[in-house]
């Protein structure tokens, strides 16, 4: 796995539509139900893989821009170290926005809460987890966070089509870790 960086989260509970009563909450990278702490993109201070190298960083534009941080919470995250297409069917490399310094500094005890899906068809900033975003829950065996269980469980899942006709890829399979705030 390769790390890709941190970031501050609202995490919500599992809306109402996505009907898998075992899924409490969506730990999930994309901003589609757990919105991320600010639309950031616009500050350019994130990493090559569009997230951030330290919770430094996040707090530090927090306290500039008055981002309030309360209720929020903090997300480490590595990437499987291929990605999915599956136009073809295959496993392929990617790598960070080179414009961008990455010196990711991984956390001391991360605490792992599954595995997500997640599209990045413009190869740049996370799009959407189609657990959360397209309800692929209710068929893809999930935890309580609406993440896959296993790295192997993420891997067989893209392998054999559940992801299938849910939204354009290619796909990222991302570990996602929860973080104590320093």
């Amino acid at each position: 796995m390769r790390p890709l960086g941190y970031l501050y989260k609202r995490v919500s509970a599992a809306p109402a539509s996505l009907q898998t009563p075992h899924v409490a909450d969506v730990y999930s990278l994309s901003s589609h139900v757990s919105e991320d702490f600010a639309d950031y993109i616009n500050f350019w201070r994130h990493n090559g893989y569009w997230l951030f190298d330290s919770p430094v960083i996040i707090q530090t534009l927090a306290s500039e821009h008055s981002i309030s941080m309360d209720g929020l919470k903090l997300f480490y995250y590595e990437a499987h170290e291929l990605q999915y297409e599956a136009e073809s069917g295959k496993w392929v490399p990617f790598e960070p926005e080179k414009s961008f310094g990455t010196n990711v500094q991984p956390p001391a005890a991360p605490v792992l809460e599954g595995f997500d899906v997640v599209t990045f068809s413009a190869g740049t900033s996370p799009e959407c987890s189609p657990l959360s975003c397209n309800g692929l829950a209710t068929s893809v065996p999930t935890n309580s966070h609406c993440l896959l269980r296993s790295l192997e469980a993420a891997v067989r899942a893209l392998d054999t089509g559940s992801f299938k006709n849910s939204e354009p890829g290619p796909y990222r399979v991302i570990a996602v870790h929860s973080v104590s705030a320093a």
